[in-house]
């Protein structure tokens, strides 16, 4: 677990209340207009309402980032983001593909939709301060998670992460990256299509396929044999997986030193 105080189940039941406050937010995606040739970079940490807005128009937009994670108390990147922008706020953001760096939410949403969307913002995104607010109630329930650091040991390499921002599952594991500081590619997933909807078991139960929609979910599908949410890969230890409750289990076993 993320903190020792908090069941997996009790973290999943709070995180179905974060997603049920977004009412949709992060999970559907219609695909950028013009893919980057670069990662872009996000400094952010998982618990702070103005860097979810962020992710989850990475999300709606099919973008990928690399995103470092900067956590209160967190040493490995807050001094970077200092010694780029000036002062300590999150989120800061870096695409290397137009030598942009900027922070504030609203600027930030603002460029990935003029830059790789269609052009112009969407109306539920131009109601900017009616999403914060949206945000902030969505981090009440998480009770702090993914927001203070925890000691662990630094990867070689940046993990991998396929995840769509308001997924329920998903959002534990990004809590426990964030709290222990680790430096992953977020692959976005989001749903594009009506079976994506239908939840992993349901599919093999019923046998159901369907051509994935998204560029991510085909390289999963590809790689993993199916589309579940989230999936890990760690190319420090050649592991990957599926399944929340492993996935969190297997970065504390691997990365914690609390």
């Amino acid at each position: 677990m993320s903190r020792p105080s908090l069941t997996y189940p009790l973290n999943i039941a709070t995180s179905l209340m974060a997603t049920a406050l977004r009412t949709g937010m992060g999970i559907i995606t219609s695909p950028a207009v013009h893919q980057p040739a670069q990662l872009l970079e996000l400094y952010e940490f998982e618990g702070c309402p103005h860097c979810r807005l962020v992710r989850e128009v990475l999300t709606e937009l099919d973008l990928d980032a690399q995103i470092y994670p900067c956590p209160k108390g967190g040493e490995r990147y807050r001094a970077k983001v200092l010694e780029m922008g000036g002062k300590t706020q999150f989120p800061y953001f870096v695409d290397p593909n137009t030598s942009s760096a900027m922070y504030e939410s609203a600027d930030i949403i603002k460029y990935l939709f003029t830059t790789y969307g269609s052009g112009s913002v969407p109306v539920q995104w131009k109601l900017l301060e009616l999403q914060r607010f949206g945000s902030t109630l969505a981090s009440i329930p998480r009770m702090g998670q993914g927001i203070s650091v925890r000691p662990s040991r630094k990867p070689e390499q940046a993990l991998e992460l396929y995840s769509f921002e308001s997924s329920p599952f998903a959002r534990p594991v990004r809590d426990v990256l964030c709290e222990l500081e680790l430096p992953y590619v977020l692959h976005s997933v989001g749903r594009s299509r009506g079976s994506d909807w239908v939840p992993p078991m349901f599919r093999d139960a019923l046998s159901v396929t369907s051509e994935p929609g998204t560029r991510n979910r085909q390289r999963l599908f590809e790689r993993a044999g199916r589309i579940s949410i989230p999936y890990l890969v760690d190319p420090n230890t050649g592991s990957e997986m599926a399944e929340s409750a492993d996935i969190v289990a297997y970065l504390n076993t691997t990365y914690s030193q609390s």
